[in-house]
């Protein structure tokens, strides 16, 4: 969402300065121009030389260039930015921008700013709880600006609290959120993730290879397109968003149980996750000795989580079903739709190498009741757009 943007990064005189190196990285990465624009202080941290080689922009410091004289007009950073970010952002820049005190070429730019400003302090917690920097910080919100709060953690100052500048990551994605469509705003959606696992004894289960990388991908997709979002994700490594309402579970029983749950106030939901399809009939309390040679295990089946919550559906709820097939893909996924009561069902096959389980892309048909849509294979994340353009469409 970030891509084609033009940001001002503004730098200010703290030890969080190096940080800027990747949220410049970050930010270039997603397909934004980046002009940095350092306070005097913010030098004395990081070099331009750095910063200049990362966005491939000269860095503005000056209201005049040392070289030849040359205006650096703030007026025209202003005019040109889709948004400015000032990370790290200290006690000190805070009050002047806060206050109107133009005394550097930062504070001028952000007083001629014409787009959304982003602000992401950075200081010792004493500094952050004072009363001066929270009435600076609560003035700047009246301004309209948007505060990241700082995280908590350990300090340069070798204390542990809040104040710590937010991870760059996490910068960026909020930036990211600011340009997303916002065509889900409002909407509750639910979403089921990775593996599940059914116990056979204390160490050992039944279950499958999904990472959760799809479904992860589709909540992120979901959020930032404005969704309110639940997130049921079986046992998975992978992180979301803070403002993701996650939940975890193990089995099929527990995914049953919340997705059941959290369905009655949905708009609607996406069943991601490979569950798995049946589970054994008795669980070991103690370890299975490898002295049962032919030991045989009797399997009873699971619930089938799409086909209960298409069972209860109102007219106005949604409901998206994933099919993984290795063989009749098409015959099974429009069963499948029917058998689900789904809206459509978005369908994959293992014909298809490195679109499956752990793999970083997909290719996808969608199967609805009005026929099908084929697409390229392409990384899961623009997958995920494909999947919540089609889910969008039909919500309206």
């Amino acid at each position: 969402m970030l891509k084609g943007k033009k940001i001002v990064l503004g730098i200010t005189g703290s030890i969080a300065a190096y940080k800027s190196c990747l949220i410049i990285r970050e930010l270039i990465k997603r397909g934004a121009e980046v002009q940095v624009v350092i306070t005097p202080a913010g030098k004395e941290f990081i070099t331009p030389i750095t910063l200049s080689a990362l966005t491939h922009n000269p860095v503005i410091s000056e209201f005049f260039s040392q070289r030849d004289g040359t205006w650096n007009s703030h007026v025209d950073l202003g005019l040109w930015a889709d948004a400015m970010l000032i990370a790290p952002c200290t006690a000190s820049s805070i009050g002047k921008m806060a206050n109107g005190i133009a005394d550097n070429m930062l504070i001028t730019t952000y007083l001629s700013m014409k787009a959304p400003v982003f602000i992401a302090p950075a200081m010792d917690l004493d500094m952050y709880k004072h009363p001066s920097t929270q009435a600076n910080l609560e003035k700047l919100k009246e301004y309209g600006n948007n505060i990241i709060e700082p995280a908590s953690g350990y300090l340069a100052s070798g204390l542990e609290g809040k104040g710590r500048m937010e991870d760059p990551e996490k910068i960026v994605e909020t930036l990211d959120r600011q340009f997303s469509k916002k065509d889900l705003k409002g909407k509750q959606i639910m979403i089921t993730a990775g593996p599940t696992y059914e116990k056979i004894d204390p160490v050992r289960f039944i279950g499958n290879y999904s990472s959760g990388k799809m479904g992860f991908a589709i909540a992120e997709e979901c959020y930032q397109r404005g969704a309110d979002v639940t997130l049921i994700s079986g046992p998975v490594s992978m992180k979301c968003s803070d403002g993701i309402n996650r939940i975890d579970v193990e089995n099929c029983e527990s995914m049953y149980n919340e997705a059941t749950k959290a369905f009655n106030n949905c708009d609607a939901a996406i069943l991601c996750a490979a569950v798995a399809d049946f589970k054994p009939e008795n669980v070991a309390d103690k370890k299975i000795k490898r002295e049962n040679n032919d030991l045989i295990i009797k399997l009873k089946s699971t619930h089938d989580i799409a086909a209960s919550l298409g069972k209860i559906k109102s007219s106005k709820q949604k409901i998206v079903a994933f099919a993984l097939e290795t063989n009749d893909e098409e015959m099974n996924a429009k069963h499948k739709l029917e058998k689900k009561n789904a809206d459509f069902i978005v369908l994959n096959s293992t014909r298809i190498s490195g679109t499956t389980f752990r793999s970083d892309e997909n290719q996808i048909t969608i199967i609805s009741k009005d026929g099908k849509k084929e697409y390229d294979k392409k990384p899961k994340s623009e997958v995920a757009t494909d999947i919540i353009d089609e889910l969008a469409n039909i919500m309206q």
